[in-house]
């Protein structure tokens, strides 16, 4: 199987999929990945790669920090009492600080899935990592402040260097001009301080020689009088030394006590390294999960299938889908060279191969693939000069292995089948074998020029044939696979193309067979069908998309006016209801001035009082009727009259109650109180006779009628305690509410449970507007809990 997966570049596009990991050890995990010996790992390992290509893909995302490479130190660290190096434990602490970060990922996995379980194996001791970075400065080399012995040792060294300079510096200067070397300054040789002076002043200087210039003319001196001191620095940097090795060995011992979690969490990391850099790879190539299909008698579909690399590059890949039944077991693949026939076969191995391996391959929804035991795959020249190999012996050695070995859970993958022989021989060989194949392998997939293979497609129920479609006109490849059609070589017109004599293609013509010609003419009448089929499925696409495009306009042209017509009619709407507004207004100011004439003043100031108010009610109705008008009616007209004369009555314009008198075409005359008009029919509703009061206080209407020694008869509303406006909107609430209100004012209720539900508060908001500006209400509030709550307001009346 190694040598299938090598021919078919699988390690190239793991190495491709690997760059996309943070590590060295994510990378080398990713290109170590296998076909998986089951298809529930391989699935799990597919699930865990989509979980994390999802998560990649929120809002958040996840970034991952480097991982250090821990190898070395943990090899170390099973040597006891050996101490690590500064960058090895600067290592340990970075992985535990990732490890910490990534711990906090944990809610948002699956708990179920891969990444959850590698996650939960991280470890990471937050008072270790910081002793780590408290151990170290930023070069990595260990901080003063690691100890206190240190930070003194180094600050005694500081002072004796110092010191010592000052003085090498003084005595350098002190020396006779002729030895001392200009612009010469106190230097250090095999870790002592000196001086340097001339050759010819060596003696004058005196002191151990360290060095020398490259051309000898210079001596770097250390005086005698420095050696002393330099012996006492020293013994500082000696004790300093130690110290550093205390401190390394103390923390290395520390880490040591937990080099196991240290080595699970770090191994983890590389898992979630290697599972990021799949995922990468599965968004750059918007890949799905396949379902994998163990069953023999389950068939294949492949959707939107590209080759991995060629995805990569600029110009992207072909897609191509494909379909085979459980009996078709071999698919056979034929075009022209260059066509594309080996990066279809590559690609094929590729998508299985990656999949079983636990890598989103560039596969679409949908998608149904095998699982196989092992691959088996011929591509390319085999031949070998130390083996004595030919071409073709090459490919009769991998055949015959194949014969052999090659099972029902397996695929094979055979480039250009019978071909580095005779023709009719190697034909013959290859119809064979895949007459073989197809009974013994799960799927054969093979390519070929041979015009007999050609027909083995329509002489096996179990071989299909299938082509890479390939521009005649152009003479260049299209790469979209076509089932069930054989494709032509096009081999002397390519041929004709590159420059060949034309005498020598027409003999080759000739030499041709006419059942070859036949065939071939056969094919160029299926291409050329085939073309036209697909210009003409080209039209009708475009016509449908014009046909669509037009049908979604003229959608959003309807919408639109709808929308139009539903604002102009609510505009309509609230100016007509403000135009009646305003007359009721008017029309309650003239009647409450008339009741208050009838009950005070004498007989002569009640008729004018009535005058007055007839003529206010009347100016009113005719404004507001003229704004309606000029409106437009709201509502399309009542085909017939929903009063009668002698019923009673509402009238848009007043909250009083009124007696339909007389209908005079289509104007009624009323009686509002004391008064008289003549109004509209349609401004007019029909009220139902009213339920017997048990309030025995008398209403204002009453005392009206007594002061003016009147008793007209009531007019009759449907009296309900109780009104739900749920499910209007909010221009519509005042048309409903009024009336109710009126109802419960004639009907002398002390109050009125009003349901407008909790949703957004718009309709709650409106209620308390419209009952705020009537001066009628004596108060409102929200109902109790066991009233309805917010949903409800009661309103008490006067």
């Amino acid at each position: 199987m190694d040598h299938a997966l090598r021919v078919i570049e699988f390690d190239r596009v793991l190495a491709a999929v690997g760059e996309r990991a943070v590590s060295e050890a994510g990378r080398t995990a990713v290109r170590g990945l296998r076909p998986l010996p089951d298809a529930a790992s391989a699935g799990r390992s597919l699930a865990a790669v989509h979980e994390l290509r999802e998560l990649l893909g929120s809002g958040d995302g996840w970034v991952l920090d480097p991982i250090a490479p821990l190898d070395g130190a943990l090899r170390r660290l099973a040597i006891e009492d050996a101490a690590l190096e500064p960058p090895q434990l600067l290592a340990c602490g970075q992985v535990m600080a990732v490890a910490r970060a990534v711990r906090r990922l944990e809610a948002r996995l699956d708990p179920d899935g891969l990444p959850a379980e590698h996650v939960s194996r991280l470890w990471g001791e937050a008072a270790l990592e910081k002793r780590i970075a408290r151990t170290f400065d930023a070069t990595g080399g260990v901080a003063d402040g690691a100890s206190p012995e240190l930070r003194r040792l180094r600050r005694a060294l500081a002072t004796r260097r110092g010191r010592l300079v000052d003085e090498l510096t003084r005595y350098a200067r002190s020396l006779p001009e002729r030895v001392r070397v200009p612009d010469g300054s106190v230097t250090v040789r095999n870790g002592r301080y000196c001086i340097p002076v001339r050759r010819e002043g060596k003696g004058i200087a005196g002191g151990l020689v360290h060095d020398a210039s490259a051309s000898r003319r210079t001596l770097f001196v250390e005086p005698s009088r420095a050696i002393e001191a330099m012996n006492e620095i020293r013994e500082l940097e000696l004790r300093e030394a130690r110290e550093v090795d205390r401190i390394l060995r103390d923390l290395s011992s520390a880490v040591r006590a937990r080099a196991p979690d240290l080595a699970t969490s770090y191994a983890a990391l590389v898992e979630l390294d290697s599972l990021r850099a799949r995922a990468l790879f599965a968004g750059e190539m918007d890949a799905s999960p396949p379902a994998f299909v163990e069953a023999a008698s389950e068939g294949i579909h492949i959707r939107g299938a590209r080759h991995p690399l060629l995805a990569l590059d600029a110009g992207g890949a072909v897609p191509f889908d494909l379909d085979l039944s459980a009996g078709e077991r071999v698919l056979l693949v034929s075009g022209p060279n260059a066509g594309g026939k080996t990066v279809f076969l590559k690609t094929l191995g590729l998508l299985s191969a990656l999949s079983q391996s636990g890598v989103l391959p560039p596969l679409g929804g949908g998608s149904r693939i095998p699982f196989f035991r092992r691959f088996f795959a011929v591509i390319g020249d085999e031949q070998s000069i130390e083996a004595s190999l030919s071409t073709f012996g090459a490919q009769a050695r991998n055949l015959a292995e194949i014969l052999d070995e090659a099972g029902d859970r397996d695929l094979v993958l055979f480039d250009e089948i019978g071909s580095a022989t005779d023709p009719a021989e190697g034909g013959a060989l290859a119809a064979a074998s895949l007459g073989r194949l197809a009974r013994q392998a799960r799927l054969t997939v093979a390519t070929t020029h041979l015009g007999d293979l050609k027909r083995l497609g329509d002489e096996k129920a179990a071989a299909v044939n299938a082509s890479l479609e390939f521009d005649g006109t152009r003479l260049e490849p299209t790469y979209r696979l076509v089932r069930d059609r054989p494709g032509r070589s096009y081999a002397l017109i390519i041929a004709a193309r590159l420059g060949v004599p034309e005498d020598v293609l027409a003999d080759a013509r000739d030499r041709l067979g006419p059942e070859h010609v036949s065939l071939d003419t056969l094919l160029a009448r299926l291409e050329a069908d085939r073309g036209e089929v697909e210009d003409l499925r080209a039209q009708l696409e475009r016509r449908a998309g014009k046909t669509a495009e037009r049908e979604r306009d003229l959608a959003s042209r309807e919408t639109a006016l709808a929308d139009s017509e539903r604002a102009a009619a609510r505009s309509r709407e609230a100016e007509r209801l403000a135009a009646l507004r305003e007359a009721r207004e008017r029309v309650e100011a003239a009647i409450s001035r008339l009741e208050a004439e009838f009950a005070t003043g004498d007989e002569a100031r009640r008729r004018e009082a009535k005058r007055a108010a007839r003529g206010e009610v009347e100016r009113a109705l005719r404004a507001s009727s003229r704004a309606v008008r000029a409106l437009g009616e709201s509502t399309p007209p009542s085909a017939a009259p929903t009063v009668r004369a002698g019923d009673a009555v509402r009238w848009n314009a007043s909250d009083r109650p009124a007696r339909l008198v007389e209908i005079r075409e289509d104007r009624g005359l009323i009686e509002v109180g004391e008064l008289r008009l003549t109004v509209p029919l349609r401004d007019l509703t029909p009220h139902s006779a009213p339920e017997t009061r048990s309030s025995t206080r008398p209403s204002r209407s009453a005392g009206v009628r007594e002061a003016g020694r009147s008793s007209p008869s009531r007019p009759d509303f449907r009296i309900a305690t109780e009104i739900d406006l749920r499910g209007l909107r909010v221009d519509e609430v005042e048309g409903t509410l009024n009336p109710a209100v009126d109802a419960a004012v004639v009907g002398d209720l002390p109050w009125l449970r009003v349901i407008h539900g909790k949703g957004t508060g718009a309709l709650r908001e409106r209620v308390g507007q419209l009952l705020a500006a009537d001066p009628r209400i004596r108060l409102f509030r929200t109902g109790e809990s066991n009233e309805g709550g917010t949903g409800v307001t009661v309103v008490e009346f006067d």
